[in-house]
């Protein structure tokens, strides 16, 4: 290679480089990033390259360009798609990842480079050994950058991170303190001291080990951090998944003590009943007909006690489906029902569980409603070996609907029909069923297929 092209190839460089950290940076992202990806992808990868150019006319201190570019992900965050926090992370993240990259080839590089022969001559031997050893560096790097951005993310993309401030400064620790390691290592990589050239791994050949595995350990770090938050995200999930089933489960019980206490009383009465008719044939017999009528009022109030407005087939879904009546009668709320309990086949306690989910679900989702559209509607029907629970109710709002298929309840929507449903689809799934949402026309309707496993 002669002086001209060497020349070019020195120009030239640097544009590739910066276009390959903007491919690397803008694929590392593009998951992240929501709806119109590409469109967002496109933006962020020409806003790398356009901020780069600019940079390098100006002289500024080494690392600030990663600076620069990690806040404007933090201020165009929303317009990405992405939480700020979330943009914040991730920039870090890959910088660190970039550094330990950059690091761990670059000792590799130093290695290969005193196994390649010094040529005295001619120049041009000397310059295609730069080009071939400089190519062979940055290849290397970003071959390794790419593997190490593809385990990173999907490391992230296996459970969604909650970054609250907390969060957010734990996961930020150990990248940032990569980020500052790499710097400081870089600004000692090459040295000029009274007009000698001094490199760090000359000086001190222990740090070609030593600084390639400290950058990889702040990686690998970095790595563990994510998947302990995640697996305490995963933890502190279940836990609640499991105190929502036991408080699920204390009301089915609840309801249980309460048809007991019931049938109870019921007994009590039929064996009072004898006393009763004994009672009314004495007051007949003398004649007190004003007296045998309040006595028959009392006893009509006392037996008006025992009713349970709806025979569905099982006590249990009765007292559930009766105190769902209840509530929406006192909030004005039109309920209807049509539902029958299948022989045999489903768990009265998981039936249970269902109807107090999606029950409850709809008379408060019924409060956020104006009285006069306020309304619930059960059915509930066998279909060959399938059982089908059906509840529409009027509701006020916008549903968003998370990636398990399932509605979200945020702070600002008081939309609660996602409490509970996870419960719903487990139960559903326990009967190789399934679970259908929809919301259209302010009408919320749930869906649940039970197949007969017996």
């Amino acid at each position: 290679m002669n002086e001209a092209g060497f020349d070019i190839f020195n120009q030239a460089f640097p544009a590739v480089v910066e276009l390959l950290y903007a491919v690397c940076l803008t694929l590392f992202l593009r998951f992240f990033l929501g709806e119109r990806r590409g469109l967002k992808a496109a933006a962020l990868f020409w806003g790398h390259l356009l901020i780069s150019m600019v940079w390098d006319c100006f002289p500024a201190p080494q690392g600030t360009f990663s600076l620069v570019v990690s806040a404007l992900l933090v201020v165009t965050a929303r317009l990405l798609g992405l939480k700020r926090a979330m943009a914040f992370l991730l920039g870090l993240l890959f910088w660190n990842t970039k550094i330990a990259s950059a690091l761990t080839v670059e000792s590799l590089f130093f290695a290969a480079e005193r196994l390649l022969p010094q040529p005295l001559a001619p120049p041009e031997a000397v310059y295609l050994r730069t080009v071939f050893l400089l190519t062979l560096l940055f290849l290397s790097q970003f071959v390794v950058l790419g593997i190490m951005l593809v385990f990173l993310q999907r490391l992230i993309k296996k459970r969604k991170l909650t970054l609250h401030r907390r969060e957010l400064c734990y996961l930020s620790v150990v990248p940032a303190a990569g980020v500052l390691f790499g710097q400081v290592i870089s600004n000692l990589l090459i040295e000029v001291k009274d007009g000698v050239l001094l490199e760090l791994y000359e000086r001190h050949p222990a740090f070609l080990a030593v600084v390639p595995v400290i950058a990889l350990l702040f990686y690998a770090g970095s790595c563990l951090s994510i998947s302990f938050q995640q697996s305490m995200e995963a933890l502190r999930e279940e836990r609640e998944v499991l105190f929502v089933e036991h408080q699920q489960a204390q009301a089915i019980r609840e309801r249980i003590s309460e048809m007991e206490r019931f049938y109870s009383q019921v007994r009590g009465l039929k064996h009072e009943m004898r006393g009763h008719l004994t009672n009314l044939k004495g007051l007949a017999s003398t004649g007190e007909y004003d007296s045998l009528d309040e006595y028959i009022a009392k006893m009509d109030g006392s037996i008006r006690d025992f009713e349970v407005p709806f025979q569905t087939g099982n006590p249990v879904t009765d007292v559930i489906i009766s105190d769902a009546e209840r509530k929406s009668r006192e909030l004005g709320v039109r309920f209807q029902v049509d539902f029958h309990y299948p022989a045999a086949g489903y768990d009265v306690f998981d039936m249970g569980i269902i109807l107090q989910n999606l029950l409850q679900n709809a008379v408060e989702a019924c409060e956020k409603v104006d009285e006069s559209e306020r309304f619930i509607t059960l059915t509930g029907k066998k279909k060959g070996r399938f059982f089908l629970i059906e509840v529409k109710n009027s509701f006020m709002g916008e549903v968003v609907f998370g990636e398990d298929g399932l509605p979200v309840t945020t702070k600002e929507d008081a939309l609660m029909h996602g409490i509970g449903l996870a419960s719903v689809r487990r139960v559903a799934e326990k009967y190789r069923g399934e679970v259908e949402i929809s919301a259209e026309k302010k009408e919320f309707i749930v869906t649940v297929m039970l197949q007969n496993i017996i």
